[in-house]
């Protein structure tokens, strides 16, 4: 049964009328994600006459408007800050909208024709949507080709080649008559051909009809008050377009149903803290939310809407500050351990050290020297560095999440429990022969390689200390005309390429003895290291280190690569 009506307006009713002021952004939106290229496609449609599909607005009387979370449209758009800002309902005496569907359509507009957009190129621009009104009416040949010259810039000023009378689209705004609009740029025309001032013109009313006239805006007006519809409704209407991620439904959900805290805000606030921990990550909202989950007893892993009931979400808030907690402990100290953003392979792989070290929130585990928390520590770095290793955590991670949450709760909480993962996941303790001939093939700065690298280094403090991927004998030099330029035969050429951005000639150097080693050849700079160099490195012993015995190097490093790999037991 149907519980609201189809209503359409124009694009200025709605700009100057409804948006932050009687409409708004429900909690369960996502943030806004469109690109300025998509935003001048949208108005070029428009102008066009071209359908842009309808909106779904979601009326709320004015005496339950307190009810819900309600953010404000973007005006000014900056993509190194895209969060809404919540909005102030206090001085909103009348019913409110909130927009179910098509808010990346409708900041569009709103930004287009009242903001900017901001972004960092070299340095930071504040761009406006503008027209060229010299540009003529492009024919309707490439869908993906704008047919009126919209663009992005920071002022009018021309470049180029072509007739250029760039005029911002949202002064449009300040002429409800066409012919008031065509007197302001007078000016700009004199002087301009017949033909020219004719483009012009016909540019400048379409712009107008445009916004003033055409009907362009068509929305349905749902009028129910059951929120669970609401989001059934929002499920179904957002399943094109840019992907939603679930944190943009789930996250919406926590916030309308939180009791004391705005979940939007602080699950906001604690994945942009968390992102900032050592040399930086990109956890999302999906992982902070699905972690709440894995972290508070007696809820179901399953990352689904269904999992989000109002019960569960009371318990996430009241388990809210040991979820914190617990999840930054454990990004501290796998950034202890030397790895960053780009080497962590599987997210999920974090959460049961979170887990463990929720159940001991008094050690500290990054700067203790306590003997029974550095072999702890040990033990939980062993553990991470096989799962990812042996992608513990790909296929279904759920089953194996669960699967570690059960070991976790029922083993010790003051010792780590990684042999007893590594049993239940069947983890064989050493590398095998295979796995270490795939090992070391890995290249550089690829997701494993710095793993495997560490592996290397069992004895080494990563505390507070930053350390690089580097090649023994420098890439600089492998280039495929250098190699030509020393005389050497094709296969030889072939062999240098194969091996030298592999394991085989890479090491770990602290980010200052990296720097200080720079391009230089590898049979100058191993006469200025120390007497233990060779060994912490697994460098070999051979007669001669210059470029032409590279292959040597090679050969009789793989022999101590091996050696040391094949000596590694995880247990």
């Amino acid at each position: 049964m149907a519980s609201g009506q189809y209503i359409t307006a124009t694009i200025s009713d709605i700009i100057e009328g409804y948006i932050n002021n009687s409409t708004f952004l429900p909690a369960i939106q996502r943030e806004y994600v469109w690109d300025t290229d998509q935003i001048c496609k949208l108005f070029d449609s428009l102008m066009c006459g071209y359908p842009i599909s309808s909106f779904l607005f979601w009326k709320i009387r004015e005496e339950d408007k307190k009810k819900w979370v309600a953010y404000e449209f973007l005006r000014d758009v900056d993509k190194q800050d895209i969060h809404n800002k919540e909005a102030n309902l206090d001085g909103v005496n009348k019913d409110i909208y909130l927009v179910l569907d098509g808010q990346q359509r409708m900041t569009s507009l709103f930004t287009g024709l009242k903001g900017s957009y901001s972004y960092f190129y070299y340095r930071k621009r504040t761009e406006y949507l503008y027209i060229n009104l010299l540009k003529p009416l492009s024919p309707n040949v490439n869908p993906d080709e704008l047919r009126y010259g919209f663009a992005y810039r920071e002022n009018a000023n021309p470049y180029g080649q072509e007739p250029q009378l760039w005029y911002k689209v949202g002064d449009i705004l300040n002429y409800e008559r066409p012919r008031d609009a065509k007197n302001s740029i007078k000016s700009q025309i004199d002087g301009l051909t017949e033909e020219q001032i004719a483009t012009v013109e016909a540019n400048l009313e379409d712009l107008h009809a445009t916004i003033f006239t055409a009907k362009c805006i068509n929305y349905y007006e749902e009028k129910t008050d059951d929120y669970d519809k609401v989001v059934e409704i929002f499920v179904r209407t957002n399943t094109g377009g840019v992907k939603l991620e679930y944190s943009d439904i789930l996250l919406s959900t926590a916030t309308a149903k939180w009791r004391h805290t705005n979940a939007r805000k602080e699950i906001h606030s604690f994945t942009d803290d968390l992102n900032q921990t050592g040399g930086g990550y990109h956890f999302g909202k999906d992982f902070v939310m699905k972690g709440a989950m894995y972290l508070t007893d007696g809820l179901p892993i399953q990352y689904r809407v269904s999992s989000f009931t109002r019960e569960n979400l009371e318990k996430i808030e009241d388990n809210w500050d040991v979820i914190k907690d617990a999840l930054s402990k454990a990004v501290k100290l796998i950034s202890t351990y030397g790895f960053n953003d780009k080497n962590i392979v599987s997210r999920n792989a974090v959460l049961p050290i979170a887990y463990y070290l929720r159940n001991n929130p008094l050690k500290n585990y990054v700067l203790s020297s306590e003997n029974d928390v550095v072999i702890d520590k040990n033990n939980i770095q062993t553990w991470f560095i096989i799962n990812i290793l042996r992608n513990v955590f790909s296929g279904s991670s759920d089953a194996t999440l669960k699967a570690s949450q059960e070991i976790l709760q029922a083993s010790s909480k003051t010792e780590f429990p990684y042999k007893q993962l590594m049993s239940r996941f069947s983890l064989e303790p050493k590398l095998g022969t295979a796995e270490i001939e795939n090992l070391l093939g890995y290249t550089y700065s690829t997701r494993y390689s710095f793993l495997i690298l560490s592996l290397l280094y069992p004895d080494r403090d990563w505390i507070d200390k930053s350390f690089n991927e580097d090649h023994i004998y420098p890439k600089a030099e492998f280039t495929y005309a250098k190699l030509s330029k020393r005389g050497y035969p094709e296969a030889k050429i072939k062999e240098y390429m194969e091996n030298y951005n592999t394991i085989l000639n890479l090491q770990l150097l602290d980010a200052s003895e990296n720097k200080s080693k720079n391009a230089q050849p590898f049979d100058t700079w191993i006469t200025s290291r120390d007497t233990g160099f060779k060994t912490r490195h697994h460098i070999p012993t051979i007669a001669n280190y210059d470029f032409d015995h590279f292959m040597d190097f090679i050969k009789e490093r793989k022999k101590l690569l091996v050696k040391a790999l094949g000596k590694i037991s995880f247990m």
